[in-house]
């Protein structure tokens, strides 16, 4: 799934790790979850949305598959 994680990370002045610990994963699942290779469950994605002060929507972009 892509998302703009970095993107909202650059803008509120976050590192991965920073981020990390305000929403309580490693630095490694946001590392993950910025290159695509894992996808965060929806308590996550909410946690984000809310430190982000954006919707879940703004975050990640849902791919149907559908080419």
């Amino acid at each position: 799934m892509k998302n703009n994680i970095k993107v909202y990370r650059a803008i509120h002045d976050l590192t991965q790790e920073s981020l990390a610990e305000k929403v309580g994963v490693t630095r490694q699942t946001i590392n993950a979850i910025e290159k695509g290779k894992y996808d965060p469950s929806l308590d996550l994605a909410f946690r984000l949305s809310r430190l982000f002060n954006t919707s879940i929507e703004d975050i990640f972009l849902y791919e149907d598959g559908k080419n």
